[in-house]
């Protein structure tokens, strides 16, 4: 009696908690979906693989404006957070509130995780933008927060690149260049030229420049080649000076202003550039006005030293003067396809390697905002991989 007694008490218990439970309403089992959902993209973001899009041309043909790409971080192996208060699936800002969606109370070391491989050269790379060392606070960012750039990395950890007459060299051999690489033109003629006669050639980006004078801002060799076997037209190869705005085509020797690291005291240019070796981890340099030159920036913003100074073609580090530097981290060198359309390591240097983010996979949606309805999707981009 008394165990029957027991175990019509215990479930007489069990029903009653059961109840006493109420069940869960439609909100909150929305809320609770909604949370886990969260948290899964988060960890998918951070540590898988994540979105990105293109906004500019720097990259075409290789890569369009309006592209979506996946971008996989486990090839380079990804970083741990360095901001860990900040509003989940966001960066930099809020959306539509225009306001920070982190708080740099609290900033970790980055580590990377151990990845499948390493940058490979020529292949195509998203990282955060170190920022100009020509414009100070330009990225004023913790570095995972930093502006997301896709270009092609042409030169790796020591390699000595040079471009002359825009072609790259690396370790002084000829570079392969991308299949779809693009410069700009000036195109001439006695007579105006209808837009859609470039459209036909494959020519879209163009701006009228004056009297029968058009600028193509980014076109292939071929299909220039094509336009200028059309009757009255002449084609020249030139990109823009900085300093007047005019179509310009740069000669050897002959200094441009916003060249990294100084274009007029080394007379570099885009068109002719280096050489330059690329930092390595563990490579030593020595100290003089030349290295300080195109090395004593990311020594004092990258390497993760305490205190540096650089003044009087001296470098001092933790109030030491040294004769020799050894590189804490690796660096690497980006260029953008669209060869005179891009502002990249020709610009502002190296991107250090806790600036890789990832390698991108392939395109799963492309827009053309200069479409409309359904012409405005590149039906053909579509899950198009990425060379």
């Amino acid at each position: 009696m008394k165990e029957l007694s027991f175990i019509k008490n215990f479930r007489s218990g069990k029903s009653k908690k059961k109840k006493d439970q109420k069940p869960r309403s439609k909100t909150r089992e929305w809320i609770d979906a909604l949370k886990f959902a969260i948290i899964v993209a988060t960890i998918l973001k951070w540590g898988l693989i994540s979105a990105f899009t293109i906004p500019t041309p720097s990259m075409e043909g290789s890569l369009l404006v309006g592209d979506y790409l996946f971008v996989s971080k486990i090839h380079y192996g990804p970083r741990t957070p360095v901001t860990p208060l900040q509003v989940p699936l966001t960066h930099q800002k809020i959306p539509l509130l225009n306001i920070a969606s982190y708080l740099d109370w609290i900033q970790l070391p980055s580590v990377r995780l151990p990845g499948f491989r390493d940058v490979k050269r020529n292949e195509p790379v998203v990282f955060n933008y170190p920022g100009n060392p020509n414009i100070p606070g330009e990225e004023d960012h913790p570095v995972d927060l930093k502006t997301y750039y896709v270009k092609r990395c042409v030169a790796i950890p020591g390699d000595v690149l040079e471009i002359k007459d825009m072609q790259l060299y690396i370790n002084g051999e000829i570079a392969s260049n991308p299949p779809k690489m693009q410069t700009s033109y000036k195109v001439t003629s006695p007579v105006p030229v209808n837009r859609r006669v470039f459209m036909r050639n494959g020519i879209w980006d163009v701006e009228n420049w004056g009297v029968n004078t058009y600028y193509v801002k980014g076109a292939m060799e071929a299909d220039m080649e094509q336009l200028s076997e059309i009757p009255n037209i002449t084609v020249e190869k030139m990109s823009v000076d900085p300093l007047t705005g005019a179509l310009k085509s740069w000669e050897p020797g002959e200094g441009q202003v916003n060249v990294y690291p100084d274009g007029m005291q080394l007379s570099w240019n885009e068109d002719h550039y280096g050489p330059l070796m690329v930092p390595a981890k563990g490579e030593t340099i020595s100290i003089n006005p030349e290295n300080l030159l195109k090395y004593g920036y990311f020594i004092e913003h990258y390497e993760g030293l305490d205190s540096v100074t650089i003044e009087n073609e001296t470098l001092t580090i933790n109030g030491q003067q040294v004769q020799e530097y050894t590189f804490n981290q690796d660096y690497y060198f980006m260029v953008g396809d669209n060869r005179h359309n891009s502002i990249d390591s020709r610009f502002w240097g190296f991107v250090p390697e806790d600036h890789i983010m990832g390698k991108p996979l392939f395109v799963w949606m492309s827009i053309d905002s200069n479409q409309s309805w359904l012409k405005k999707i590149r039906w053909n981009r579509l899950f198009k991989g990425i060379e």
